[in-house]
């Protein structure tokens, strides 16, 4: 890429972390085509172009040739961490991504950044596994000289909109923290939504090849208990109590959660959440320019509302 990307498809743009992209990438200057899903209600900023898609059913490149072929990036910021209503994680995360990226190869799309996640590489949860398989698609384009691709792989994302940043707040107002036992000492490292985006920002606006992967992390690691007690002092609230559940009740209460798709809390979950995700905060910081931001600094680092 001799320049700058100036119309950029982003998928996902109405989820999370896709908004907070859109913003970042308008206020550098480029077009956004924002995906969306046909009737959904959600708005997008003015400025963008709606883009028609389905990440539950076009499992085939042809549909994105059209969608993709004026376009000089792509970023993927699509994800669930539950399947429900429809959504199969296999195709949202694997097999639908795979399409996309063989169309942007094939139309001669050379940019593209998949937001993916990181996990520990053992996991053997669908989310990771299916998020692996989208990562060895996307890489081995890159491999073969198609694409200038590169994998972001942030820890627990946090920001304004975000379920994982509500739940986490939602908890800081208990006084007594019931926590599963196999969830006490792993390590987070959480990162700022407008870094993420600002990196996906420098990612684009680099005229040299972007790395094959990034890990997007915070400057500070926490344990889970820990971090959700820093939020709770961020709130002005007293220290709260914490209660470890035996491992089996742990499990008992994830398995509950499993029959409730809607909300976040599932064996998958607390499969995630029982092992480090943690990583050097270097790369992030030589893509940013600058060291990361804490997620406990800004408007957004409050706690409870």
């Amino acid at each position: 890429m001799s320049g700058p990307a100036r119309r950029v498809l982003v998928c996902g743009a109405q989820g999370f972390i896709g908004r907070h992209i859109v913003q970042a990438l308008q206020a550098a200057g480029f077009t956004v085509r924002a995906g969306v899903r046909e009737r959904s209600q959600a708005t997008l900023p003015d400025g963008t172009e709606p883009c028609l898609m389905d990440f539950s059913r076009d499992t085939r490149p042809e549909p994105w040739h059209a969608r993709v072929a004026d376009c000089e990036a792509v970023i993927n910021a699509v994800g669930v961490l539950r399947e429900g209503g429809g959504q199969a994680m296999d195709a949202i995360h694997h097999t639908v991504p795979a399409a996309l990226f063989s169309a942007c190869a094939n139309t001669g799309v050379r940019r593209v950044l998949q937001v993916s996640a990181l996990m520990p590489p053992d996991s053997r949860t669908r989310y990771a596994q299916s998020k692996r398989q989208a990562e060895a698609s996307l890489l081995s384009l890159r491999a073969e000289g198609r694409l200038e691709a590169c994998v972001l792989r942030p820890s627990v994302v946090f920001g304004e909109g975000g379920a994982s940043t509500a739940l986490f707040r939602r908890l800081a107002r208990l006084p007594l923290l019931p926590w599963p036992a196999q969830a006490v000492s792993p390590q987070i490292q959480p990162v700022c939504v407008e870094d993420l985006a600002a990196a996906c920002v420098r990612l684009l606006q680099a005229t040299e090849r972007p790395p094959a992967t990034l890990d997007a992390v915070g400057p500070e690691r926490f344990t889970l208990p820990d971090f959700i007690a820093r939020l709770r002092r961020a709130a002005g609230l007293p220290p709260a109590r914490l209660l470890v559940l035996p491992s089996a009740l742990g499990t008992a209460s994830a398995r509950l959660g499993d029959l409730c798709p809607r909300q976040p809390w599932g064996s998958e979950t607390l499969a995630l959440l029982g092992a480090d995700n943690i990583a050097d905060v270097a790369p992030l910081q030589a893509v940013l320019g600058r060291p990361p931001r804490s997620v406990f600094d800004g408007p957004d680092s409050g706690a409870p509302a």
